[in-house]
């Protein structure tokens, strides 16, 4: 069964002038895919199927990330459903010169596992098995809970 750190998957994009809106800052829509691809892949690491956004609870942007930063994504499963994963996902602002980093956007995807006919299918039973997996976890859980 994966562990909750095995499905830990990190990105960084550097954002450029094409990323951005006409305040050249990263648009909204580029960082929100950039953390459906992540999630994504977090989703099929822990499934071992290929996955599809389901949903996204509430998207928080709290900053802007200029053009010339670095978009610095997370994410990792950490709830499961018969054929769900819950993931959470978090983007920073990051500066590759100080290694500064800046939480800018944060929200949970859900994605569906699905087979080879594009069937919903059961994924395995997530674990906990360290004091840094169960400290994510309660992280998520408590981000759940202010957006609900």
């Amino acid at each position: 069964m994966p562990t909750l750190q095995e499905t830990l998957i990190e990105n960084r994009e550097m954002v450029q002038p094409n990323h951005a809106n006409n305040l050249e800052t990263a648009h909204g829509g580029n960082v929100m895919l950039w953390m459906d691809e992540i999630g994504a892949m977090a989703a099929m690491r822990f499934s071992g199927e290929t996955c599809v956004t389901a949903g996204v609870d509430q998207m928080d942007f709290r900053r802007p990330i200029l053009v010339g930063d670095v978009a610095f994504i997370s994410a990792y499963v950490y709830e499961t459903g018969r054929t769900t994963s819950k993931v959470r996902i978090r983007t920073y602002r990051e500066d590759l010169r100080t290694g500064e980093r800046e939480k800018t956007t944060e929200s949970v995807f859900t994605f569906v596992a699905i087979d080879e006919n594009r069937k919903p299918t059961p994924v395995p039973e997530l674990t906990i098995e360290s004091e840094e997996g169960e400290r994510l976890y309660q992280e998520a859980l408590e981000y759940e809970s202010h957006t609900e």
